[in-house]
């Protein structure tokens, strides 16, 4: 028993360790760091810092925070019971992130071990493997904002089987009750929540039985999961003004291009859940999957034959998700609309690893020489993950310094030496998340949830560009959450750096409109050849060696 713990002890030690090299650039260079752009630094890091500095962390549900877009509804920045946004508000930005990461990495390590060790891979014999996949699973490159709405799954699932199986400790109910506080339903809970119901049910069908217990801790985790979210809840059951997800429309897709979206997600994932399962944990659940085939072991293997079989159908109903064959069902239900039942896809990193979990069993029971090569699979996962550690996919991009540039906007912020909150800016070729992280009131920004009146009114002030670029158009009216001052010639493209030689030419804002709005002065990533033409006038160049950007501040004549 000594021995096994020391054994086991030293695994966990080498895990950790692991760990903290894979997270030491966060906590080495701080704002020198290279992290995520999109929706990460573009949006949530900067929600986090605008609510912090609001005064309405616990405004009411009809509270607004005026820095945004003239009112931006509280609601749209989801609950003050999140532990990410307090992280915020107490510490400076990297430190807030680096510390988000390693607790969510950590407990991600710890939920897939324990739910391997006890109820998919038990056995002393299979240490290695069931760390060794618990790490690379606490390695993925999820989404930051996420926190643990999807590698908490396996600990969440842990819970579950042990009170399933009637083997439930307190340890368990706490699980449940803590990992509402730094996880999203609607963004992971509600889809693994629904499966456990899935779950339940087919469990008192087949056993014609109904486990009271597993039931309970389902209903117990849903509704305090309902209570942290009660913005949320509250948005989508109270009828209150239109938004902006009332013009999202998501059945688009002819049936290639959805069987096409299927097969693109089931070998490469989706940004929001990546897994990097493509190049080793795919080709190893095949080859498991013949070994199964050649041994006749399906009722052996179940459980992986399984999973192999759920991740494709994930990856076939997330893609038929936008299938425009479900138009009929979307106008008729509007609420198909304005939820993405498409998510059910943040099951995949859940499914992908426990799947390769059973895949290196299956692999290894084979003979010696295929025990040997399903050590090193595993190994070769882990190290193909720290290849996409931030600090080496994000190289090229400016670092969190560069992006939010403070030192440059605080110069802009001087030079029109009026209170921040007399005036309205929008952005051109730069997120405006980046003039908010710095204070500036913004008619521009980005968000999924916002009044569709004031997207009718900011639409006007663009209306000509969008006219003449279908691509923006049909994203500004069929989704709309950002809310840019989108432009013809540059699209979709919004982080111009300062070394670019390109000029906006032929430009046409409905600035009596912007003026309307509030707005007094853009902040421009490039020249505006005709900007008298469209009742501007360049009022100076801001540009620094710590920025990524170079301003040109044009004022609304």
């Amino acid at each position: 028993m000594n021995r096994v713990w020391t054994e086991e002890s030293r695994w966990f030690g080498l895990a950790f360790l692991v760990l903290a090299i894979y997270l030491s650039p966060l906590f080495i260079l701080q704002e020198n760091a290279h992290i995520r752009v999109h929706d990460n630094l573009d949006s949530n890091i900067a929600w986090y810092k605008v609510l912090a500095n609001s005064g309405q962390m616990f405004g009411s549900i009809h509270g607004v925070i005026p820095q945004i877009i003239n009112g931006l509804p509280r609601n749209a920045f989801g609950t003050e019971y999140s532990g990410i946004v307090w992280l915020y508000a107490f510490f400076p930005t990297m430190t807030a992130y680096s510390f988000s990461q390693l607790i969510t990495r950590a407990i991600a390590f710890i939920g897939m071990y324990l739910l391997l060790k006890k109820h998919l891979l038990p056995g002393r014999q299979w240490l290695p493997y069931q760390i060794g996949t618990a790490l690379a699973f606490a390695l993925t490159p999820f989404w930051p904002s996420g926190m643990l709405s999807t590698l908490g799954m396996p600990l969440a699932l842990w819970a579950f089987l042990n009170i399933r199986s009637r083997e439930s400790s307190w340890k368990d109910y706490a699980v449940l009750t803590l990992l509402p506080f730094y996880s999203s339903f609607v963004l992971g809970f509600f889809f693994f929540l629904s499966a456990m119901g899935a779950f339940w049910l087919s469990d008192a069908l087949r056993k014609r039985k109904v486990n009271g217990p597993f039931l309970l801790a389902i209903v117990y985790m849903t509704g305090l999961y309902l209570l942290v979210d009660y913005r949320l809840v509250s948005s989508f059951l109270l009828k209150g003004e239109p938004n902006s997800r009332d013009e999202y429309f998501h059945a688009s897709l002819p049936f290639w291009r959805a069987v096409r979206l299927t097969f693109k997600n089931y070998f490469f994932g989706h940004t929001h859940d990546m897994t990097v399962h493509g190049f080793i944990l795919l080709p190893v659940t095949f080859i498991a999957l013949y070994f199964v085939i050649k041994n006749h072991s399906w009722k052996q293997d179940r459980v992986f034959v399984f999973l192999f079989f759920l991740n494709f159908l994930l990856s076939a109903w997330y893609a038929f998700w936008f299938y425009k064959g479900w138009l009929p069902l979307t106008k008729r239900f509007h609420f198909l609309d304005t939820f993405n039942f498409a998510r059910y896809h943040f099951l995949s990193p859940l499914v992908i690893y426990a799947d390769f979990a059973l895949a290196l069993k299956i692999v290894a029971s084979q003979r010696f020489s295929w025990t040997k090569s399903a050590k090193w699979l595993a190994f070769g996962q882990i190290l193909m993950l720290f290849l996409f550690n931030d600090e080496i996919v994000y190289h090229q991009k400016p670092t969190v310094k560069e992006f939010y540039a403070e030192e440059l906007f605080s110069e802009v912020r001087n030079y029109i030496a009026l209170p921040q909150k007399e005036y309205r800016v929008a952005s051109i070729g730069i997120h405006p998340a980046i003039a908010q992280y710095n204070g500036f009131y913004t008619l521009d920004t980005y968000n999924n949830f916002y009044p569709l009146v004031y997207k009718h009114r900011f639409r006007k002030i663009i209306a000509q560009e969008l006219h003449r670029n279908n691509v923006i158009r049909r994203y500004f009216d069929q989704w709309g959450g950002r809310c840019y001052l989108f432009t013809s010639q540059l699209g979709k493209r919004y982080m111009i750096k300062k070394d670019s030689k390109r000029h906006l030419k032929n430009l046409q804002l409905n600035t009596v409109e912007l003026k309307k709005l509030g707005g007094r002065y853009i902040f421009a990533a490039l020249p505006i050849d005709n900007a008298i033409e469209n009742h501007l006038k360049l009022e100076k160049v801001f540009q620094s060696k710590q920025a990524a950007w170079k301003i040109y501040l044009y004022k609304v004549m």
